[in-house]
């Protein structure tokens, strides 16, 4: 099977984006980790599937693949390039696209040349949905090896753990995020966020990602984090955030309200692989 692909990156969290719309395909999970091996195939965070609707009240479905091959839920920084790469292509004459995810439907609004908005719909904190095993509040404490972490536990799509450090750059990323991941009350894994804020406006992340490890952003993760400072009054409704690859923007004017995350989505090069 010879396919094309087009490599993207937001904030250097990096896809390879291939078209099911005008070529076919049909990928496998071998295929997926083939395609992301940064050694043996092209290198990659995920890859990103962009399909014909399966409803025709919205424009694409949009599949997200984990570099091990797990399909997820939600990918903001993919969201965007993959706006910027519907608009590129011409696959739509429009400058808002609906895009339907495994479990929602996103709004993705190309803005300039390289700047996307994606609608990332509204948080979720009821611990279910989520899924994460508790009963609902703000915050909650989870021991892990005798140590308690004070975290915030939603979904923007996708399960997300945010925990507030002092010192973004003096703290275990790598070592914390997969105990966390790994932790009983996260039955279906989750996405570990690291934030320190700044200010009122600002705030630092690094994010630890589900079947991905440490990346050098995180799109949900930014929103998620966002949403937990905002909801905690530690923040404005309008928060500037500082990842390891970049700045994303992100609004959310509280209960009932979708998230707005703003940033850039790049292509690197288009190419053919068989597989």
């Amino acid at each position: 099977m010879l396919i094309k692909f087009t490599k993207m990156h937001g904030l250097g969290n990096d896809f390879v984006v291939i078209d099911a719309v005008r070529q076919h395909v049909n990928l496998t999970t071998n295929h997926i980790k083939q395609l992301a091996d940064r050694n043996l195939g092209i290198g990659c965070d995920q890859v990103l599937l962009i399909e014909p609707p399966s409803d025709k009240n919205i424009d694409f479905n949009y599949r997200i693949f984990n570099c091990d091959g797990s399909e997820v839920e939600q990918c903001g920084n993919g969201a965007r390039c993959m706006g910027r790469y519907i608009a590129d292509q011409q696959l739509c004459g429009k400058k808002t696209v609906l895009l339907q995810t495994k479990n929602r439907v996103m709004e993705v609004t190309t803005k300039s040349k390289n700047l996307v908005t994606a609608n990332m719909g509204e948080p979720t904190f009821t611990p279910e949905a989520i899924p994460f095993v508790a009963q609902q509040q703000q915050t909650y404490s989870i021991v892990i090896d005798n140590q308690t972490y004070e975290i915030s536990a939603l979904s923007v799509g996708n399960p997300h753990a945010v925990l507030q450090v002092d010192d973004i750059n003096n703290v275990a990323v790598n070592e914390i995020g997969p105990l966390i991941q790994a932790h009983s009350q996260f039955p279906e894994s989750v996405n570990v966020g690291f934030m320190q804020i700044i200010d009122r406006h600002n705030i630092k992340l690094r994010v630890y990602e589900r079947g991905v490890g440490e990346t050098q952003a995180c799109g949900s993760g930014a929103c998620a984090a966002a949403v937990a400072a905002i909801q905690q009054n530690l923040v404005d409704t309008s928060v500037k955030l500082e990842l390891l690859g970049g700045s994303l923007s992100v609004e959310w004017l509280g209960d009932n309200q979708p998230i707005l995350m703003t940033g850039p989505a790049e292509t690197v090069f288009h190419g053919k692989i068989k597989l």
